[in-house]
């Protein structure tokens, strides 16, 4: 593949779209694997990440068409396994990969299954320590739940025989690894439950790779160890593996040797201790030292990429991508501000207190014309009112009465209704218009029916 000859000179857009065009033609449909970082799900529905591995990374972008119909749903340090082509993102000249599928990679799906049945155990209390059976002091039998012909018994076996030959060993044979291990494993620790024929019982095998070790990360395994009356002792794999029955055991022990040595203590174990933590040392120092020597090549690696020269060339474009960032941020913060001053200075204007003593003379003027008005109207009412209760009052009132020719007759402040009430010779008031006479009762004639 050659570029294209041509001696005119290229704009950044047809330079990134030529490039664009070399990579998408020049490398087809590709699978790889790495660890995601990085990972965004904005509301577009896209994915944006990075996939990594110890000495690079790459962008990658999923589209929406095409992470909906995933059914794993990626998450930063993840191993995953993706199908995709290689692109650049023209707008910025970034090259990068677009996703077309992906799914865990190896063991990523299988340690996300062992996580979340930790958790739900975890959080049933199959895990808690106050369930935890101690190991009788003193053992007699002991049960072996592992394949009859594996390395696990022979290792057992020989630890048992060399520590304690006088200890009764009952096998319970069992496959340890395919898809029908876990249900047996399960079944062969009810049936040494049911049988109460030995005072502790080791399930475990070999090392292996998580898959070969799955069966011991199965639920139906963790219940039976768990309900099991017998204590028990998980030996599974190696030292650096761990499984879900190592969680639930009464125990652990490292390999299936350290199970054999933790129920058959001897005169040796001291000296068994101190060679097997001299081992462990040593095999610690070596991979320590094969870890250092792997870090020193990987600095070595990066010194010679990590040329002075490339170094001021990127320093130098960073420091020009800050100065460009500074001057967009200082313009929107002086934009941000000149719009809080006029803001500000229309709210003074509003909140001038000239325009509010104003505005509160204009009410108080119409208030006061509004009482004015109000008095004036009430007054009026009172005096029409007044006018029309005098009127009434004087056609009721005695004197009117009186005016017209009428008089009142008292007898000791009383008025007279009936000449039965009086005598001759009583004194009596009369009431006139315009004043009163006082008489004395000479004769009284009473009207004739």
């Amino acid at each position: 593949m050659s570029l294209p000859q041509n001696n005119k000179v290229y704009t950044v857009s047809r330079l990134n779209r030529e490039i664009r065009s070399l990579l998408e033609q020049g490398f087809a449909s590709l699978e790889l694997t790495g660890e995601i970082s990085n990972f965004v799900a904005p509301a577009s529905g896209h994915w944006y990440f990075s996939l990594k591995d110890e000495k690079a990374q790459v962008k990658a972008a999923m589209w929406r068409g095409n992470n909906r119909y995933c059914k794993y749903r990626p998450e930063n340090g993840a191993q995953v396994q993706v199908k995709a082509r290689v692109s650049v993102y023209e707008p910025r000249g970034d090259y990068q990969l677009i996703v077309e599928h992906m799914a865990p990679a190896g063991e990523g799906l299988l340690k996300q299954k062992f996580e979340a049945l930790q958790m739900q155990l975890a959080a049933e209390g199959l895990f808690n320590s106050f369930h935890k059976k101690p190991l009788p002091q003193q053992i007699n039998r002991i049960g072996v739940i592992t394949s009859a012909t594996g390395a696990a018994i022979k290792d057992i076996l020989s630890v048992l025989k060399r520590r304690a030959p006088q200890l009764e060993v009952t096998i319970y044979p069992t496959l340890v690894q395919g898809q029908d291990a876990a249900a047996q494993i399960a079944e062969r620790i009810a049936l040494a439950d049911k049988r109460n024929e030995v005072d502790v019982l080791i399930v475990g095998r070999g090392g292996g790779s998580l898959e070969d070790l799955w069966c011991f990360n199965e639920e139906v395994v963790a219940r039976a160890i768990f309900t099991c009356s017998l204590p028990i002792i998980s030996a599974v794999g190696h030292e650096i593996d761990t499984t879900i029955s190592d969680y639930v055991a009464d125990l652990r022990a490292p390999t299936p040797s350290a199970a054999a040595e933790l129920v058959s203590p001897d005169s040796s174990e001291l000296l068994s201790y101190i060679a097997d933590r001299k081992q462990r040392l040593i095999n610690a120092l070596k991979r320590k030292v094969a870890d250092e020597q792997q870090h020193i090549q990987r600095l070595q690696q990066r010194l010679s990429l990590q040329h002075p020269q490339n170094q001021l060339m990127q320093q130098g474009q960073r420091v020009d991508e800050l100065q460009q960032r500074l001057t967009r941020a200082l313009q929107y913060q002086q934009q941000k501000h000149h719009h809080k001053v006029n803001v500000l200075s229309h709210t003074l204007l509003k909140f001038h207190p000239e325009k509010r003593l104003n505005e509160a003379r204009t009410k108080l003027e119409k208030l006061e014309s509004r009482l004015h008005n109000t008095l004036h109207h009430q007054l009026r009412d009172k005096q029409n009112r007044l006018a029309l209760l005098s009127a009434r009052l004087d056609s009721v009132s005695p004197l009117a009465v009186l005016s017209r020719g009428y008089s009142i007759t008292q007898k000791d402040g009383n008025v007279l209704a009936s000449v039965a009430d009086v005598q001759p010779g009583d004194s009596l008031v009369t009431q006139l218009a315009d004043g009163q006479l006082h008489t004395q009762v000479s004769r009284v004639v009473k009207k004739e029916d």
